[in-house]
């Protein structure tokens, strides 16, 4: 039997993530070979005419899964029934602005979009904030939309649990299809601590800990974690852009996992809310490794964190509360 279409909203869809993210969607990258979709694309009224352009693409493209595009520039009419959020759409940093300038705009723009999905968003509607500072964006748009539950709001930091898989891939030289288990713990950004203590490799004489098989513990505790934290801008130096992509990739990796569960014996790295695990202070936005099932998370529990772990995992939950603090200041 035919399924219902599942509406997803996507907001900055006029933008370069939401360009590539929007075809995938499309093509059931994101929710299934055999679920159909209505797209709602969202942007502010100086991309409409862009806007547009896109919403022509996806009828042209001819999608099978495709059963209605949603175009506007009107928040409500954007988030009106949606049982998917993908939240791409925030104001970039741009040269010369101090943080707190940048915050103030995406509190603005969280807060906003926060109300509109509440008050017309489905009854238990998925969110995934993917536009920086996506922690404490997806933190303020919990704050200002109380009613929807605290473990459907999320943010994007598969993308940083993708790379570190495709690091350690690149350096033994083998499938990326057969490293599971990095974590990327904290915020997407360049304090993130990228992990593979727990990680292992699949190979012909079975499971082997990332660790033993790279056999160069200063690579993995400095260059392979500073190459992860800073791959965005290396990215942006190569192509002159911010990665796309790889974001609009890691956006559907995400919320695909969230809606149809993990494999067994395999955790991914989600930012959700903190409940105080692994003695992370509660009531941040932080990445943790997560498995899924029956469309609900659920940290792993029971990690050994060693001392070297347990440093930069307060490192950046420190940078997550100041700028929980900074956001909350741009609020008063």
């Amino acid at each position: 039997m035919a399924k219902d279409p599942v509406r997803v909203l996507v907001t900055g869809a006029a933008g370069q993530i939401g360009y590539a993210l929007v075809p995938m969607i499309a093509r059931g990258v994101m929710l299934g070979s055999d679920q159909p979709v209505i797209l709602h694309l969202f942007d502010i009224p100086p991309a409409a005419e862009s806007l547009n352009g896109v919403k022509m693409e996806l009828v042209d493209a001819a999608f099978p899964l495709l059963k209605g595009v949603v175009a506007t520039t009107d928040a409500v009419e954007a988030c009106t029934g949606v049982n998917i959020a993908v939240m791409v759409g925030g104001f970039p940093r741009k040269e010369g602005m101090e943080r707190k300038d940048v915050m103030s705009k995406n509190v603005s723009i969280y807060k906003s979009q926060a109300s509109a999905l509440e008050k017309h968003a489905a009854a238990n509607c998925k969110v995934l904030v993917v536009a920086n500072p996506a922690n404490t964006n997806a933190l303020i748009l919990k704050e200002f939309a109380p009613s929807i539950p605290e473990k459907n709001i999320s943010c994007l930091t598969r993308l940083d649990h993708n790379r570190a898989l495709g690091q350690i891939s690149e350096r033994l030289n083998i499938q990326v299809s057969d490293v599971k288990n990095v974590i990327i713990w904290g915020n997407h950004s360049s304090s993130q601590y990228p992990d593979v203590n727990h990680a292992t490799v699949t190979t012909p004489a079975g499971e082997k800990p990332v660790r033993e098989l790279v056999a160069d513990d200063a690579w993995l505790n400095s260059e392979f974690i500073a190459t992860v934290q800073q791959r965005g801008a290396a990215i942006i130096k190569a192509r002159k852009l911010s990665s796309a992509l790889s974001a609009a990739s890691a956006a559907c990796d995400h919320i695909r996992d969230w809606v149809l569960g993990t494999p067994e014996g395999i955790w991914v790295s989600m930012g959700v809310y903190s409940d105080g695990s692994y003695n992370v202070p509660a009531g941040l936005i932080y990445s943790f490794p997560v498995t899924t099932q029956n469309g609900e998370w659920k940290i792993v529990q029971g990690l050994a964190i060693d001392e070297f772990s347990r440093k930069k995992l307060d490192l950046t939950a420190e940078e997550l509360s100041e700028e929980k603090a900074l956001a909350y200041s741009c609020l008063s």
